[in-house]
């Protein structure tokens, strides 16, 4: 993926007129991948950052304001995961100005925009806020927004769907303190996942057994965390990863629930579980706790 990017900045520095827009369009999608993998998959904000400006860049050279809105859109995900709202509203006002721009926008594009801002506002800890905009969210699918409901997708656009955006509000209800409502969200996003949503499939039954511990559910919160920790061994992902860590400490702060042992997280190389196994143990917690720390 970097010889690739490396070499269609080349590329675009020694073309002109259509081929060079093409070219850029195709740069852009490239970056803006290698950004989604190095924010999501890798968990490293600062080289991911980078990443969403050059592909910002290339967006302005292919004059698709569509493509840079999705790249300024997923930036506003780096300053959000920081708690740093200011900075995500700043990105996301961006967003949107360069939505304004576009031809036609897909209804789901709409959707999918309200959907940054409520993650980001969850994660500022605004979650009434965050709930609001999915309700939003929701009502652009169902042709409830002001935008061209019959745009075309760009083939690009292929990270969000109905079922994405369940798994968002399911968290969000989970961070709200609306235990029941995220358990039915999850456990129906769950049972509508294809089988290649792996990494989905992590974050749900992550955010499941988050349900589970908040709800005083200490032995169904570890068996979902299991679940994940299967999952995590044949395609890891760092945001899935997160989730199980949450998970962890919030068993580990619990009064029935502080158990002896290492809660260190550790890894061979900082980025991925070195080997995935599980070890008989009285206790569903410490046993979750030493399948993490094998991580």
């Amino acid at each position: 993926m970097a010889e690739h990017t490396c070499f269609g900045t080349r590329l675009l520095g020694e073309m002109g007129g259509a081929p060079r827009r093409t070219v850029a369009a195709a740069l852009a999608e490239s970056l803006l991948l290698a950004g989604r993998i190095e924010f999501f998959d890798l968990r490293q904000p600062l080289e991911a950052d980078a990443k969403f400006v050059e592909a910002l860049q290339a967006a302005g050279a292919a004059d698709d304001p569509l493509l840079g809105a999705a790249i300024l859109g997923h930036a506003a995900f780096v300053p959000g995961r920081g708690g740093d709202r200011a900075g995500a509203a700043e990105r996301l006002r961006a967003a949107r100005a360069y939505t304004r721009r576009a031809q036609a926008v897909p209804a789901s594009f709409t959707a999918w925009m309200y959907a940054v801002e409520a993650e980001c506002e969850t994660r500022c800890g605004k979650p009434r806020e965050a709930l609001r905009l999915i309700g939003q969210a929701e009502d652009a699918l169902s042709g409830g927004g002001d935008d061209d409901g019959n745009a075309s997708r760009p083939e690009w656009f292929d990270w969000f769907s109905p079922a994405r955006l369940a798994s968002f509000k399911g968290n969000t209800q989970l961070k709200a303190g609306h235990l029941p409502q995220a358990r039915q969200t999850l456990l129906q996003v769950l049972e509508g996942l294809p089988d290649e949503a792996r990494k989905q499939r992590t974050v749900v039954l992550g955010d499941l057994a988050a349900v589970e511990a908040a709800d005083g559910n200490p032995e169904a919160a570890c068996a979902r965390a299991d679940e994940a920790l299967d999952q995590l061994s044949v395609t890891w992902y760092a945001t899935g990863m997160e989730r199980i860590r949450d998970v962890r400490g919030r068993l580990k702060s619990g009064p029935i629930m502080n158990v002896s042992g290492s809660w260190t997280i550790v890894s061979t190389d900082g980025v991925r579980p070195s080997s995935h196994f599980s070890v008989e143990c009285p206790h569903p917690v410490r046993q979750l706790g030493q399948r993490v720390d094998a991580q």
